[in-house]
């Protein structure tokens, strides 16, 4: 991968391999002990530890929760880096494909779930939440074969407002900051009500220019 030719480095001269099958195998190359991968992997590791810290001693104690805080602050910020990293450095893995996405709503669905289970966030918008995540993720498989939905602007704000909101809930915060966070995650629930029936469409509308496609392909 060096660009020089083999007779020169003392190899054998084998044959390249074709220009188009370059980028595949730089990417089959990567070690998957890049650091994109290893952020991601803190994300996982920190999922336990958050629900932990958020539910001791009852869940109640504002110096735990500000502990819970700092971990699901940590996640989220490993969740803007590594997928980052990987694109910018060509540290595409396997793993990384499957394991971001399970890491992100690993996080977000363990904050949400914790949230109602503690009577401080109604179940309705939890289910509302969870529902919208884990339906786009399937949808986004549904329609892999004929394209791929990217993140769309409203989608990265949507994910934005949602971390604002769950962790404002996760700190026991009181008086005009506590009313402040219900806003903040009425406005976090409309935008993923919003960009979930913009990404159905998107997928439909993919999936029938795809089918399409073949059709007259045949």
């Amino acid at each position: 991968m060096t660009g020089v030719p083999a007779s020169a480095t003392g190899g054998t001269g084998a044959k390249p391999a074709p220009a188009g099958k370059l980028g595949a195998a730089v990417v089959n190359q990567v070690s998957l002990w890049n650091v994109a991968n290893l952020l991601t992997m803190v994300r996982l590791v920190l999922v336990p530890g958050f629900v932990l810290l958020l539910l001791h001693d009852g869940g109640y104690d504002p110096v735990w929760r500000a502990w819970a805080w700092a971990a699901f602050a940590v996640a989220m910020i490993t969740d803007v880096f590594d997928g980052h990293l990987a694109r910018t450095y060509n540290l595409v893995t396997d793993f990384g494909k499957i394991a971001d996405p399970i890491a992100d709503k690993a996080i977000m669905g363990a904050a949400l779930i914790c949230l109602s289970y503690l009577g401080d966030l109604p179940w309705w918008v939890t289910s509302v939440i969870l529902f919208r995540e884990l339906g786009i993720t399937l949808m986004r498989f549904w329609v892999i074969r004929h394209a791929v939905i990217p993140a769309s602007r409203g989608g990265k704000i949507k994910t934005l407002a949602q971390g604002t909101a769950v962790g404002m809930y996760v700190l026991a915060l009181t008086g005009p900051l506590a009313t402040m966070r219900f806003w903040v995650m009425a406005v976090a629930v409309v935008l993923t009500v919003v960009t979930g029936l913009d990404y159905v469409q998107q997928a439909v509308t993919a999936r029938r220019k795809g089918l399409a496609a073949e059709r007259a392909a045949r």
